[in-house]
């Protein structure tokens, strides 16, 4: 173990392996070091500036359903202690969950009861002044278990914890969940779930106070409300009036149109911290709206903001730096676990078709669409649908290699005439349907850069697209509506709820996640069953599309992510590595043409930058700054 021993028994074994096949090393205790930029020892104080065109948000930063990176970094590293957290550092030492709230765990022997003790010396931010409880725990799955609060992840705790359906008219306890008193509480499984943890170290899993937020029982309600029992609270929190539901007003640094502002917890005891996960550093974190990027780069440039948030970086900004040996030191440039990728749809002409979809495999030039995207500041390219960040046995498989990721027309050609749609067998796809197929793509840069390049790939084996360009959200809104069966989309990417490949496959290739029609990030419909697509209003194309498969089954990873999910933890990464080979060979569903990276630049007054690899963002726990400002409220 990297820490101190926290399971016992037969449960300790599990997860060693568990926690073995991720990470190296036996002791990563005490304070992290930088990862770049550093231009001094850290210390506490100052304020990190920085300032972003949106905050993009699904649920006004209400943990229950929020589901964008860059807010589940906000709560992991400054808002939220839960039972289990991340290091916050980059690499394989980021990527596992490690005990926070909990001091003592127990797992039986056959993986269906998960004991836990937790902490009883963690407050609540003021006004709340008390001790987080077991009770707080079990009333976060409370809320995830009510239907009207929008748990965009309940999947991964409703049909796996007893008595969690995600279909409650209001929270209620839930039978699966005992808490025997305030520092202890109990899960009973429906079935053994080798990641649990992971699932546990999910901002939607972490405590909740029922007496504020009890008072919200819509989904995105209870963000501008809330209570914090990590380092930092919003500005003004502790001026809130929680006599009653009625005297409740939003946090004052709270306004996701003009910004919010963190400012540090006077209940929060560096005493109840262990230092691998938070160095809380800084005095405050300010996030401002700034609807100028240019402006926001220039700001950097002359120190009058810390670092950039999320925004992309005007080309000659970026290749000042780039080509400036005094300014590289300021570039941020850390892989997370995103990959880039284009869909093809098993449904549709003449994607339905296996040896078509292995001749586009092997035609893109990955290289090319990096080179359009922005070249290797922000990604490199992909040779697998799942990351190697976060599927290590498969870093070294390449199904379809090619020099420098160029793509092999010679390869595609051949793998084109298996294709029933190239009808003279001379390597080009030639029957009808190989031409006006809609290709949709976004409208907006780097897209607008790669379209072309994709476009001429295509071209080179005989498909002749009809390219489309829209905004990005129709692009999405489109390709995830099952019955507009788009062919070919390009422009999405997708990054991992956890660093396990059942926390990134699952909603994109599993057919469980297709639900209501709408929505549906499995946008290949790989899976896809029959009464799904009658559901859907696609059974004629559904049944037409069987006879290209001789089981009469469309190609489907489902019954293998199940075996993998239930297996000993000391086996999981191989049984996934095995369902990666049936992604990339069987169902082709996607071209992953790149891994994407998160890029940020700072200014001089940044001691310390640290990304946190499994938010994929800011590792705001461990960044420093010199410029011993004090908080402004920028909301």
């Amino acid at each position: 173990m990297r820490r101190k021993s926290w399971v016992s028994g037969i449960a300790m074994i599990a997860i060693l392996a568990l926690v073995g096949t991720a990470c190296g090393g036996d002791d990563t205790s005490g304070t992290p070091t930088a990862t770049s930029g550093a231009t001094g020892t850290p210390t506490e104080g100052g304020t990190y500036r920085t300032e972003t065109q949106t905050l993009a948000n699904t649920s006004n930063l209400d943990p229950t359903g929020e589901y964008y990176g860059w807010a589940w970094a906000w709560f992991q590293n400054l808002m939220i202690r839960g039972l289990y957290n991340y290091n916050h550092v980059p690499g394989e030492e980021g990527a596992v969950p490690q005990p926070d709230l909990v001091t003592e765990a127990n797992i039986s022997e056959d993986g269906l009861t998960y004991e836990f003790t937790i902490r009883g010396d963690v407050m609540w931010a003021p006004p709340l002044d008390r001790a987080v409880t077991a009770q707080d725990i079990e009333y976060a799955f409370e809320r995830i278990n009510t239907a009207s609060l929008a748990a965009y992840y309940g999947n991964y705790y409703c049909g796996v914890i007893k008595g969690m359906t995600c279909s409650e008219k209001s929270t209620k306890p839930v039978s699966g969940i005992e808490v025997v008193d305030d520092t202890h509480i109990t899960f009973q499984l429906e079935n053994p779930t080798g990641d649990f943890l992971y699932r546990l170290a999910m901002p939607a899993a972490y405590p909740q106070p029922e007496e504020v937020a009890g008072c919200f029982d819509t989904g995105g309600d209870y963000g501008p409300y809330l209570v914090s029992n990590s380092g930092y609270m919003y500005f003004g929190a502790d001026q809130q009036d929680i006599t009653s539901c009625d005297t409740l007003k939003p946090h004052p640094g709270f306004n996701l149109e003009k910004g919010i502002t963190a400012v540090r917890n006077p209940n929060s005891d560096p005493s109840t911290y262990d230092p691998a996960m938070f160095s809380n550093y800084l005095d405050g974190v300010q996030v401002a709206i700034n609807s100028n990027v240019d402006d926001i780069f220039a700001k950097i440039q002359a120190g009058d903001l810390d670092g950039s948030f999320s925004d992309t970086p005007p080309a000659t900004v970026e290749q000042e730096y780039a080509t400036n040996p005094d300014l590289q030191q300021y570039i941020q440039s850390n892989e997370g676990a995103r990959t880039w990728y284009i869909t093809m749809n098993l449904l549709t002409p003449p994607f339905d078709d296996p040896a078509v979809r292995r001749a586009v495999q092997w035609v893109v030039d990955k290289a090319a669409l990096v080179k359009g995207y922005g070249g290797s500041l922000h990604a490199v390219v992909a040779t697998t649908d799942t990351p190697p960040s976060v599927l290590a046995d498969t870093a070294d498989y390449d199904p379809y290699p090619s020099e420098g990721g160029a793509g092999d027309v010679d390869q595609a050609m051949a793998a084109m005439k298996e294709s029933k749609y190239d009808t003279d067998g001379d390597g080009q796809c030639d029957a009808p349907e190989c031409s006006g197929f809609l290709l949709l793509s976004s409208n907006t840069t780097p897209w607008t850069n790669m379209n072309p390049i994709l476009v001429q790939n295509l071209q080179e084996i005989g498909l002749q697209p009809e390219l489309r360009e829209v905004k990005p959200d129709v692009v999405n809104a489109q390709a995830t509506t099952v019955n507009k069966l788009v062919p070919m989309s390009f422009g999405q990417g997708w990054q991992t709820d956890y660093n396990n490949p059942y926390g990134f496959g699952y909603f994109v290739f599993n057919a469980e996640s297709i639900g209501s029609c709408e929505g549906a990030y499995d946008e290949g419909l790989l899976g896809l069953e029959p009464e799904q697509a009658e559901e859907c209003g696609i059974k004629d194309q559904f049944d037409a599309a069987l006879a290209n498969y001789p089981d009469g089954k469309l190609p489907s990873i489902d019954e293998k992510m199940a075996e993998c999910l239930a297996l000993p933890a000391e086996e999981i990464n191989a049984c996934y590595a095995d369902m990666e080979r049936i992604l990339m060979e069987e169902g082709m569903i996607w071209v992953p043409w790149s891994w994407g990276k998160q890029l940020v630049f700072t200014s001089s007054s940044v001691t310390q930058y640290m990304f946190d690899q499994n938010a994929g963002d800011n590792g705001w726990a461990h960044i420093a700054v010199n410029n011993g400002l004090e908080p402004e409220n920028v909301a």
